[in-house]
């Protein structure tokens, strides 16, 4: 048994406390197995969690919700497979703790949900040729995400199911009970988002070159591959004998269906037969009002602008059809210095409710230079110059310089 503890303290200028705790936690290790209660990042994603847009379902872009974790975190392989198949997963429940946040933030009279639960499992599979050389590798898997429980603002609704039997039914993506809204005893108790991931992969010596996507899906439609070409598509360069370039990422990002314009079940489904779903303003909920956010920043794809970009206390995400285009670059200038370049061009048409009038573009761009002293030991410096151009989020210029020790504080 191996025990492992975690704090991380952050210093910023936002809207809400000028310094905050963002993670701290305890973690015990078995093997392969791994059990962390407490607030703590936790990337499970196949993309490359430096130079990737991000996750739809879970990227680092908001603090860490906590919770407990039960994982296996790295790709491990399952016996008598030959060490072809390996897997990798995690499941967990947590909570929010931004009730202070969202009282400040919300207009008054604004309906949402405070103290909501949280529950989210993944697993991926990998084929790969562990004992020989064989190139190619396959990944596939899934995740799955809910909100589900808390309390609502408005006293008519009040407290949402949050049983141990509730919270069966979100786990199994269920209907709810009479004790829940119309909505969730038509649909699932909750509210739920996921996505099917998958890449393929050629490995050499000098090289591998990685194809991958992520389908997203909120409903049965996107469960059952109705919603077009959205998703995360890309592919990943990574060069093993070139230091100047070790690593190059290109993505496109589409978000333009959203399961179509409306959601079929008001409709009258003996004269308009079909699936049904649709509509689905990706990362909103009507119950769930924040969204798929914490502290107002999406847990997803920060393509997709959180409520913390809204003005006048307003919740919800309002760009969820996107088609943007994404350059990703890392390498090393010496043994001791390294860099990160990214580059975005974003087109957004607003949700399928309520389409802009006008296109808004934007471009964003982010350099990362990191320098490691060689007699200072787990301690890394990085400046970092940004910027923003066009309508969707104005010109913006700003540049950040961070310290970082890892282990026991001290010089060594």
């Amino acid at each position: 048994l191996v025990f492992h503890t975690g704090i991380s303290i952050v210093a910023a200028e936002p809207r809400y406390k000028t310094a905050y705790i963002e993670e701290l936690f305890g973690e015990l290790t078995f093997k392969k197995f791994r059990l962390t209660i407490g607030s703590f990042k936790n990337y499970t994603s196949l993309w490359n969690e430096r130079l990737s847009t991000g996750d739809m379902v879970h990227s680092n872009n908001a603090r860490p919700i906590p919770e407990i974790n039960i994982s296996i975190p790295t790709f491990t392989t399952i016996p008598f497979t030959k060490g072809w198949i390996q897997i990798k997963g995690d499941f967990a429940i947590g909570k929010s703790f931004d009730n202070s946040y969202l009282e400040q933030y919300v207009n008054p009279g604004k309906t949402y949900i405070q103290s909501v639960l949280w529950h989210h499992k993944s697993a991926h599979f990998k084929i790969s040729d562990t004992q020989s050389d064989f190139p190619i590798e396959l990944t596939l898997g899934f995740q799955h995400w809910a909100q589900w429980g808390g309390i609502s603002t408005n006293a008519k609704i009040g407290k949402q199911p949050q049983s141990i039997r509730d919270m069966v039914k979100v786990i199994t993506g269920s209907s709810g009970g009479k004790n829940a809204t119309i909505s969730d005893q038509i649909n699932v108790l909750g509210n739920h988002l996921g996505s099917y991931d998958m890449a393929i992969a050629w490995k050499s010596m000098n090289f591998k070159l990685m194809g991958y996507h992520q389908l997203y899906w909120e409903d049965k439609s996107g469960i059952e591959l109705s919603t077009g070409t959205d998703g995360l598509w890309g592919i990943e360069l990574s060069l093993n004998k070139f230091k100047w370039i070790d690593k190059i990422v290109l993505e496109h990002f589409i978000t333009m269906n959203n399961g179509g314009p409306f959601h079929f079940i008001d409709f009258d489904h003996e004269t308009w037969p079909g699936r049904g779903g649709g509509g689905e303003r990706y990362y909103n909920n009507g119950e769930y009002t924040t969204g798929a956010s914490y502290f107002n920043r999406g847990i997803g794809n920060p393509l997709l602008p959180g409520p913390v970009y809204n003005e006048e206390g307003i919740l919800g995400f309002l760009n969820t059809r996107v088609k943007d285009w994404h350059l990703g670059m890392s390498g090393s200038l010496s043994k001791h210095i390294n860099y990160r370049i990214l580059c975005t061009y974003m087109n957004t048409y607003g949700r399928p409710d309520r389409p802009f009038r006008d296109i808004k573009k934007g471009v964003s761009g982010l350099i990362d230079i990191n320098y490691k002293h060689p007699k200072l030991k787990d301690w890394d410096f990085t400046g970092s110059l940004a910027a923003d151009r066009k309508e969707l989020f104005g010109n913006n210029l700003g540049f950040s310089l961070k310290i970082k020790k890892t282990g026991v504080l001290g010089l060594n």
